[in-house]
């Protein structure tokens, strides 16, 4: 579907690397990188500018074996410095937007690079005088908002870890993620605003820190202006009041080693404690900078915008990975349909976005309302679009590419996930087919494998990665032996990823679902993905989740939970025709068990459908963890499903 011009592929940052290496063919790139990925990532940091205070002389080291794997040796940086200090040092590039952010409400906010430098100075002199130091947590409980980004680059700046958290977790689930990593300060807001209610943040945060002994600090960002805010006296300080307490100069950023942790990222599971994924300075500014760079296409002129909260690993990859570039990052603080469905194009509209990354799910939602709503936008400005979070089906990537991006713009459909940035990704200089991630991302050894880690082609297998790469965890916090059995336990010196994928007789990757979702009908392997792409197809389905159930005669049976267009009454005729559809693509054996009609699936913030929690109410049992959850009354639609 999309075919690269010689000169747009010369043009692209990619191209321009090619260039600059002597290589004619993309693949053969891909090649290199995979086998040589201390020649590929020592390169790409040169050809990015990245800066280091003291030079690394190592770029791989494995004495410790490929889980343990460090990089950069030697190095000294700082990811504030490369994505803040030496942009706003430029008198070029200073007063260039780095910013710009619009909440649901209307309003909107610019911050220069020179802006963000001194907001996020301020915060870091304010956070050493109150105690936190290189090596303490702080927690950053914040919507997308400029003082989040600004909040990440001050602990940055300290050499202390930030932690991630979503602006729509309650109390428990803040308070686990700050209770793991001991922290000693929580940056939070007044509160938020969601679908034109107001989201009491200071309340959840005082809550969650009441559990926590360890938070000494509590900084509150002004974010809808309330002047009700309980404060606790000697704890609490409002922004303000924290930058009032360092010196109006630049704070000096400290230069760390490349494999000191910059932020710790809780994955959400069904069950047990959220695990905290270690990521360190050089190795995730490396490999997200370059994805954003290579995969996106991510430049000086550009506008970026990734629906996505900072509790999602695309928050931090969004903030990095467009500074880095010294681009500018659009955020935005709100639902993605109010006050209607033509939000995420009109924003794109007035502010000239020219990258947009979203999720399928959101892509199969709004393209039920109808292509007016896209229609009445000039999106003439965009020229990347980009995709992550669930697998695709054809219709929407289409919808996707031909209405939203009028066939001029590449899909960049990425996947990977909290532990390691991305493995698979196409890009802007290679032909991309509906629904396809293209091929390993540069530098990662992927492969998709069988039950005995041999490489399968043409059908669905495991994915794992071979080797090691610059952003792949450096374990869980705390836990080392979890961090093994969870990875790499399976088969010694791979990672395993847990997600289905295959490889077709193009070589193009495709991804087909978790493979701890897997469905087993009679002896058979299904992936809920294939059954959910056929059951949206219908033109009255807009959204479907697909579970296995407990079956005595076959072990599981396929129960399927989808969303109808708005006016469609559930019938028995509708559910037969379903059924009928599904065994008619995929065959017989995997004909639906049963079909119900929900008024809603269970999503998290990031959009991706929890099947998990679907299967644990079906059975009767505790959903698990549901501090992602975005509206806690679809399990209860799940649960009144007819």
């Amino acid at each position: 579907m999309w075919r690269p011009t010689p000169e747009s592929a010369a043009a692209s940052n990619v191209g321009r690397f090619m260039t600059e290496h002597g290589f004619d063919d993309f693949a053969a790139l891909r090649t290199r990188s995979i086998a040589e990925p201390e020649w590929f990532w020592d390169a790409f940091v040169k050809f990015a500018g990245i800066e280091w205070s003291t030079p690394y002389t190592q770029v791989l080291d494995t004495s410790a074996g490929i889980e343990w794997a460090t990089w950069f040796t030697g190095g000294q940086l700082n990811v504030a410095h490369d994505c803040v200090d030496k942009w706003a040092d430029r008198d070029d590039w200073r007063d260039r937007p780095a910013v710009v952010w619009e909440g649901e409400e209307g309003a909107t906010r610019t911050l220069t690079y020179a802006e963000l430098r001194a907001l996020s100075d301020r915060i870091a002199h304010g956070l050493a005088a109150r105690g936190v130091g290189e090596g303490d947590a702080v927690g950053i409980f914040l919507p997308m908002i400029p003082e989040t980004v600004a909040s990440v680059m001050a602990v940055a700046k300290l050499g202390a870890i930030f932690l991630p958290v979503f602006s729509g977790y309650g109390a428990e689930a803040v308070a686990v993620r700050l209770e793991d990593c001991n922290a000693k300060a929580l940056i939070t807001a007044d509160g938020t605003l969601r679908r034109g209610k107001l989201v009491p943040m200071k309340e959840t945060a005082d809550a969650a820190v009441a559990a926590v002994p360890s938070v000494e600090t509590v900084v509150v960002v002004p974010r809808v202006g309330r002047d009700d805010v309980p404060m606790t006296a000697g704890r609490d300080l409002t922004l303000a009041e924290l930058a009032s307490l360092g010196p109006d100069e630049p704070f000096p950023t400290r230069p760390v080693d490349s494999e000191h942790p910059l932020f710790v990222a809780y994955t959400s599971g069904t069950t047990g404690r959220p695990k905290g994924a270690v990521h360190v300075h050089g190795g995730f500014l490396a490999k997200i900078a370059e994805e954003v760079g290579f995969q996106a296409d991510c430049g000086p002129d550009d506008v970026l915008f990734w629906l996505t909260d900072l509790g999602w690993i695309m928050g931090p990859w969004q903030i990095i990975g467009t500074l880095a570039w010294g681009a500018t990052m659009f955020c935005y603080d709100g639902a993605p349909d109010v006050p209607g469905p033509d939000r995420i194009w009109s924003m794109v509209e007035r502010h000239g976005i020219t990258i947009l990354g979203v999720s399928p799910t959101l892509v199969r939602a709004l393209m039920a309302k109808g292509d007016e709503y896209v229609d009445r936008h000039d999106l003439s400005s965009l020229r990347v679009l980009a995709s992550t979070g669930e697998p695709w089906n054809e219709g929407p990537w289409r919808w996707y590419f031909e209405r939203v991006g009028g066939t001029r713009c590449s899909v960049i459909n990425v996947s990977g996930g909290t532990e390691v940035g991305c493995f698979l990704a196409p890009h802007v200089v290679e032909e991309i087919s509906p629904c396809s991630l293209g091929g390993p991302a540069l530098g990662c050894d992927m492969d998709v494998v069988d039950d005995e880690c041999r490489p399968v082609r043409g059908a669905v297998g495991e994915l794992v990665c071979r080797q090691p790469w610059p952003a792949m965890t450096r374990g869980v916090w705390k836990d080392p032996q979890r961090y093994l059995d969870t990875y790499w336990s399976r088969w010694p010196g791979v990672w395993w990823h847990g997600d289905w994928a295959s490889i077709d007789a193009d070589g193009q990757w495709y991804l087909h679902g978790r493979s701890d979702d897997t469905i087993k009908l009679a002896g058979k392997r299904l992936g809920p993905a294939e059954v959910e792409t056929v059951l949206v197809e219908h033109p009255l389905v807009v959204e479907a989740a697909a579970v296995g159930l407990p079956d005595e005669l076959k072990g599981e049976s396929l129960a399927c939970y989808v969303v109808i267009a708005p006016g469609v009454e559930p019938t028995d005729a509708l559910r037969a025709e379903l059924r009928a559809l599904v065994a008619d693509r995929l065959g017989k054996s995997f004909a639906p068990g049963s079909v119900q009609f929900t008024d809603a699936l269970p999503k998290t913030r990031s959009n991706k459908v929890m099947r998990r929690s679907i299967r644990a109410v079906a059975l009767g049992q505790p959903p698990g963890d549901l501090s992602g959850l975005e509206d806690p009354g679809a399990l209860d639609a799940i649960a009144h499903a007819r």
